[in-house]
């Protein structure tokens, strides 16, 4: 097994100790910066080459809500670098029983040098970062998921080979997983529509947000009801499970409420002949999405997936590294 400590060859952005809690604190050549990064340091990892930047690095690894994806890329990814992970459960931390965040923020901050959190509340991860003085990687809050949104915008590249200009149609509840990606789509110049029924519209701050965005970056950004008109010339179909973690009690009534936003082979025919299917897992095969569609020739589903153990790393690197 080979090891390669040589320089990355590409613009390299100064983000070290710079917390990671929404694409939108991001600029626009920094988060190709992180997608090229992630580029890198895949093919790295499949030259089987040794790259330990974080060498003696420690990641804490706040969990209030349950993962498969989000631990298992962290915890490998850290591990990959060098460095070690500590998966902290709210049940087994002070936090869980009722010590502040400030405090936690600032205890950690003294025995670590990272803080990956996945919960529910974004202010919670605002307030950790308000009071830590290492990098915060925000994991998940019920308003964005960054992370995924990331890898997603590697993988698209990686797939169309640009991200300029591609049409992405995300069809669903208007959730944590639309507004990271209307943020991504409107930094990279995309053209991305978000198609949701009324009443699971996105965040309408967010939706400002990302529009003010995109007005700097030539990218389009748009919400609609009509799935039929939305995938004519797309790129990319792009769903989420109808009720996400927390919404269970809700699951009758959006699978009647989302019934005409399946993403299944008719409405995939819509799309460009060479569009891509992508979905953030795990999937309700049946409801949001039809087996034949994710397993199919157009889906890059589980390459999506391991794509955030890629920008995952990318992050830690360039958040962590001395």
């Amino acid at each position: 097994m080979a090891t390669n400590t040589q320089e990355i060859h590409f613009q390299q952005q100064e983000l070290k100790g710079k917390d990671f809690l929404t694409l939108a604190d991001y600029t626009k050549d920094e988060i190709e910066y992180l997608i090229d990064l992630a580029d890198y340091l895949k093919k790295q990892q499949k030259d089987r080459v040794i790259f330990e930047p974080l060498k003696g690095k420690t990641l804490g690894m706040i969990f209030e809500k349950s993962s498969t994806r989000t631990r298992v890329s962290f915890e490998t990814g850290i591990y990959q670098l060098g460095g070690l992970g500590i998966f902290l459960s709210s049940k087994d931390i002070q936090i869980g029983r009722g010590e502040s965040i400030a405090d936690t923020a600032k205890v950690l901050s003294g025995y670590l040098d990272g803080i990956m959190i996945r919960t529910f509340a974004q202010e919670d991860v605002e307030e950790l970062a308000k009071h830590a003085s290492i990098p915060v990687i925000n994991g998940l809050t019920d308003l964005y998921h960054p992370c995924q949104a990331l890898a997603d915008l590697q993988t698209i590249k990686e797939v169309k080979g640009k991200l300029q200009g591609e049409k992405l149609v995300y069809i669903g509840d208007g959730n944590n997983m639309t507004h990271s990606l209307m943020i991504g789509a409107s930094l990279t110049g995309m053209h991305m529509v978000a198609v949701t029924p009324d009443g699971y519209t996105p965040n309408k701050e967010v939706l400002t947000k990302a529009k003010s965005i995109a007005d700097q970056h030539g990218a389009i950004i748009e919400w609609t009801t009509d799935v039929e008109t939305a995938v004519q010339g797309a790129d990319v179909l792009y769903t989420d499970v109808w009720a996400s973690m927390g919404q269970e009690e809700e699951q009758q009534q959006r699978e009647k409420d989302f019934e005409n936003y399946q993403v299944n082979e008719r409405l995939l025919e819509k799309a460009k002949t060479d569009a891509i299917f992508m979905h953030c897992l795990p999937a309700h095969r049946g409801e949001e999405v039809t087996t034949g569609v994710i397993d199919g020739k157009q889906s890059v589903v589980f390459q999506q997936a391991e794509n955030r153990l890629h920008a995952q790393k990318a992050l830690m690197t360039a958040l962590m590294t001395d």
